[in-house]
């Protein structure tokens, strides 16, 4: 499952993103605690079930670990697991419908490129 979404995504999957985002840039490395569920809630103002459906989908998906009464953990390998799914996400995904929009607008590829690195 995609982690990284859109503001059209339900509440929990951007909550999702918003953690996997935040492993990604290094913020949660493994064996790091994610902050708690109420916590999250409370910080993004969603309602505490919503952010434990998202953190069960981390569970489901092999990237936390839930120990008991303590909290959720990151695994090893999660981020380079995570890495790959959203890099595979993109290009199945996002990159046919930006290439679609790029080719609609009439955009060039290799100035799109200098843009971004200038």
């Amino acid at each position: 499952m995609a982690v990284l979404s859109n503001d059209d995504s339900p509440v929990y999957l951007r909550l999702r993103g918003t953690i996997a985002a935040a492993i990604l840039r290094g913020e949660f490395g493994t064996g790091d605690q994610l902050p708690s569920v109420r916590a999250l809630a409370a910080e993004h103002g969603a309602n505490p079930l919503t952010v434990a459906k998202a953190y069960q989908s981390f569970q489901d998906d092999g990237y936390v670990e839930v120990r008991r009464g303590v909290g959720m953990f990151v695994l090893a390998g999660a981020v380079d697991r995570l890495r790959a799914a959203e890099r595979a996400d993109f290009i199945a995904q996002q990159w046919p419908r930006i290439c679609e929009r790029i080719d609609l607008l009439g955009l060039d590829v290799a100035t799109l490129l200098e843009r971004e690195t200038a």
